[in-house]
């Protein structure tokens, strides 16, 4: 069964298709159509909001069964942001670097205690009839002072210490286990199925 997912973010393409795969579809991205795959505006005020957008400009685009993430990081003494705009936090769209030293920034003199965070993933998918859904995974820990060694993960992973430790420092399978959109994906595989027949 053939299912679109619609990011432009490899390495948030690489998680989804590790754990898809083995699900028994055949998943499809932006470099399988014949045609770029254009972005949604996302616009909503929630992760599941998104998610939704940009899983039926994805459905639109290419007809197809569509998986869409919108994902973040919330921090506790920010009041829950970068929330929504995780991505775009220091007003360049996808430029972890910057996002990391605006957050690391804001959490300047915060105490350990005071620096409890936690991942989001909502996980939208949308059919062709119309019928559409949307699951959530959360991965809570903490905000490191300092960027954490190791090159695993990618976003504020060298920042997020979980309570199997730094997600820079986790292998794939690791990460997955634990991890917020790990999380997503095991509910999302359950609730396909009450959708669909997985073949």
């Amino acid at each position: 069964m053939k299912i679109f997912i619609a990011t432009k973010n490899q390495k948030k393409l690489k998680e989804l298709k590790r754990i898809l795969i083995p699900m028994g579809f055949e998943v499809l991205c932006e470099s399988d159509l014949d045609k770029p795959f254009l972005d949604a505006v996302e616009d909503g005020e929630t992760f599941e909001e998104n998610a939704i957008i940009k899983a039926k400009s994805g459905l639109s685009q290419t007809g197809y069964i569509t998986v869409a993430d919108d994902s973040g990081i919330c921090v506790d003494y920010l009041n829950g942001r970068p929330g929504v705009y995780s991505a775009r936090y220091s007003g360049e769209h996808g430029n972890d670097e910057k996002n990391n030293d605006k957050l690391l920034l804001e959490l300047s003199g915060v105490p350990m205690e005071k620096r409890t965070a936690y991942y989001v993933a909502a996980i939208a998918c949308v059919f062709p009839d119309g019928r559409q859904f949307t699951v959530r995974g959360e991965c809570h820990g903490h905000i490191a002072f300092e960027r954490q060694s190791g090159n695993g993960g990618f976003g504020y992973d060298p920042l997020f210490i979980s309570e199997n430790g730094p997600f820079s420092q986790l292998t794939p399978e690791q990460k997955d286990a634990i991890s917020h959109r790990g999380k997503a994906l095991k509910i999302f595989e359950e609730k396909l199925k009450e959708y669909i027949e997985v073949k």
